[in-house]
C-alpha cells in the first residue's frame, strides 16, 4: 500500500534536499518566516494542493490540503530558526556563516522538519490520487515553535479541530519514537514602574524598578525549594532601566518562563510567581504590570499511534548511512563534542546504547508508557490535546550533538541531515497511509486520547484576550 508513496519520496530527493538547504540559508525567526513560507507554498500550489494562507490570523501560518472526505490526517511542519546561532555550514569550529547575514541559525533543525513533513504530505497526496482511496491529507505550516507557541495560537483558533490524527517528527541524534511527554509552560513579562531620582542627591525620592526586578528574582529563587521537582523556572532581565548608575531606575522588566508536567501545575506555579512579583512591587513601592506572552500544553502520549509509527520505522530500517557519513559523524564527535555531551544524549534513549560509533544507525526501542518525558516544551503538546498525535525522531547529527548549538547548525546541510530527513518523510507518509485505511486504529487512538485527558476538555492555555506577539 505504501510503495507508491515511498517511490515518490525517493524520486523527489534532490528537489526537497535543495528546499531544506534554502530554508537553512534563510534562517528566519518566529513569526518572521515569510520567505520560508513562500518557498513551501509555491511548491505546494505547483503540486496541486489547495493552500490557505494566514490561518489563525498568522501571516506565516498556512494549511495545504489534498484529497476529499475522511479520514483527515494532518502532518505538522515547522521552519523557524534561532537568534544568535549563525554558523558556517560544515565547519568544525564555531564561526558565523558567510551565507547568513541576519545572525540566526537553524539550531533545532526546523529546516529539515518542515521539509520532511511537506514531502510526506506530497507523497500521501500522490498515493490518494493514484489509488482513488478516500481521505484527506493536510500539511500544516506552523510558525514560531521557538518561543512563540505558534501551534497553541492555531489550536486556540480551532484549526486542528476536525483532524482524525496528527503526525510530525523532529531531527535528533537518534532514531525512535518521540518521548512520552513534555512540560507545559507559561511565559510572561513583568514590567515594574517606579520613580526616577538622583541616586546620590535625592535617593529618598526614588522608587527603584530595578530593585523590584532583583527582589523578584531573589524571591523566585527561594520559591524553587517549594515547587515540584520536575518544574522549572527560567528568567531573563530584558530591561534594566538605563545605563546610568547615578539614576534610580524608574522602569525595568524581566521575562519569566514557568514549566511543569501538566497545564494545571504550570498555572498554579505561575500564580505563585505572580505573587512574588506583587510582593517585590510592594517592597519597593513600585507598580507591576504582568503581560502574558505565550504558553503551551504538555504533550499527551498516544500509544496506539506511536506503535503504528514505530512499526513503520522498523520496516523502513536505517536512513542508509554509509562509511563517509560515519566518518563525518566521528569527526564531529571527536573534534567538537565532549564526553558530557555524549552522555547527555545517551540519557535521552529508552535503552542504553553501547555501540561506540558516533552515528546512531539503529532504532531506539519503544514500549508504551515507559518512555522518558523531555524536560523541555513543545507546542505540539496543544495539538496532542485536540487530536491523537504521534511523532518520531530520526538521526540527523553526530551522536552527542546538543540541540540549540553551533554544532547542530553546522551539520544541518550534511548528508547525515538529508538522509535522516528522508527517513522521517517516509515514516510519516507510511504512517498516514496506514491510518487512512484503518478506521479501527483511529477509533482506538481517539479513545486513548479521551482516557489520557481524564475527562478534561482541551482548554487553550493562552487566554482569548492575549494578542499574537507580533500584534502587541
Amino acid at each position: 500500500m505504501t510503495s507508491l508513496a515511498l517511490d515518490f519520496i525517493d524520486s523527489q530527493r534532490a528537489q526537497f534536499t535543495a528546499l531544506s538547504d534554502q530554508i537553512w540559508n534563510l534562517a528566519e525567526l518566529r513569526y518572521e518566516e515569510f520567505a520560508s513560507t513562500d518557498l513551501h507554498v509555491r511548491m505546494l500550489e505547483a503540486a496541486g494542493f489547495r493552500v490557505t494562507r494566514g490561518v489563525a490570523d498568522i501571516p506565516t501560518a498556512f494549511v495545504a490540503e489534498a484529497g476529499s472526505g475522511g479520514p483527515v490526517i494532518g502532518i505538522l511542519g515547522e521552519y523557524d530558526a534561532l537568534s544568535g546561532l549563525s554558523q558556517e555550514a560544515g565547519a568544525f569550529t564555531c564561526r558565523p556563516s558567510s551565507e547568513i547575514a541576519n545572525g540566526n541559525g537553524h539550531g533545532c533543525g526546523h529546516h529539515l522538519l518542515g521539509t520532511a513533513a511537506h514531502l510526506a504530505a506530497a507523497a500521501v497526496k500522490t498515493h490518494l490520487e493514484r489509488t482513488g482511496q478516500p481521505g484527506t491529507v493536510r500539511f500544516y505550516g506552523c510558525p514560531a515553535e521557538e518561543g512563540g507557541s505558534g501551534k497553541t495560537f492555531m489550536a486556540r483558533a480551532g484549526v486542528f479541530d476536525d483532524l482524525d490524527a496528527a503526525l510530525s517528527w523532529h531531527p535528533h541524534v537518534y532514531t525512535g519514537i518521540f518521548p512520552a511527554g513534555s512540560l507545559a509552560n507559561i511565559q510572561a513579562y513583568f514590567r515594574f514602574t517606579g520613580t526616577a531620582s538622583h541616586a546620590a542627591a535625592s535617593p529618598h525620592l526614588g522608587r527603584s524598578a530595578l530593585d523590584a526586578v532583583e527582589l523578584m528574582n531573589v524571591g523566585v529563587n527561594y520559591l524553587r525549594e517549594h515547587m515540584l521537582p520536575e518544574a522549572r523556572v527560567h528568567y531573563a532581565v530584558t530591561h534594566t532601566g538605563g545605563l546610568s548608575p547615578n539614576v534610580v531606575q524608574a522602569n525595568a522588566e524581566v521575562l519569566y518562563l514557568v514549566r511543569a508536567p501538566r497545564n494545571d501545575q504550570a498555572a498554579d506555579l505561575f500564580e505563585r510567581v505572580k505573587n512574588v512579583a506583587r510582593g517585590a512591587a510592594l517592597m519597593t513601592d513600585c507598580q507591576v504590570e504582568i503581560v502574558f506572552d505565550k504558553a503551551c500544553s504538555n504533550l499527551l502520549e498516544n500509544a496506539v499511534l506511536n506503535q503504528v509509527m514505530y512499526g513503520h520505522l522498523q520496516a523502513l530500517g536505517s536512513a542508509g548511512f554509509d562509511a563517509e557519513d560515519a566518518a563525518l559523524a566521528d569527526a564531529y564527535q571527536r573534534q567538537t563534542l565532549s564526553a558530557q555531551d555524549i552522555e547527555t544524549s545517551s540519557r535521552s534513549l529508552n535503552q542504553a546504547w553501547r555501540d561506540p560509533k558516533a552515528l546512531f544507525d539503529g532504532i531506539d526501542p519503544y514500549e508504551p508508557g515507559k518512555g522518558r518525558p523531555i524536560c523541555g516544551s513543545t507546542d505540539v503538546g496543544d495539538v496532542s490535546w485536540v487530536t491523537p498525535t504521534a511523532q518520531c525522531h530520526t538521526s540527523c547529527y553526530a551522536f552527542g550533538t546538543p540541540p540549540h548549538s553551533w554544532q547542530w547548525v553546522a551539520q544541518g546541510k550534511t548528508a547525515l541531515a538529508h538522509k535522516g530527513m528522508m527517513l522521517a518523510a517516509k515514516t510519516m507518509a507510511a504512517t498516514a497511509i496506514d491510518l487512512l485505511g484503518s478506521p479501527d486504529t483511529l477509533a482506538r487512538a481517539k479513545a486513548e486520547l479521551l482516557e489520557r485527558r481524564g475527562g478534561r476538555p482541551y482548554v487553550c492555555p493562552i487566554p482569548d484576550d492575549v494578542e499574537l506577539p507580533f500584534r502587541r
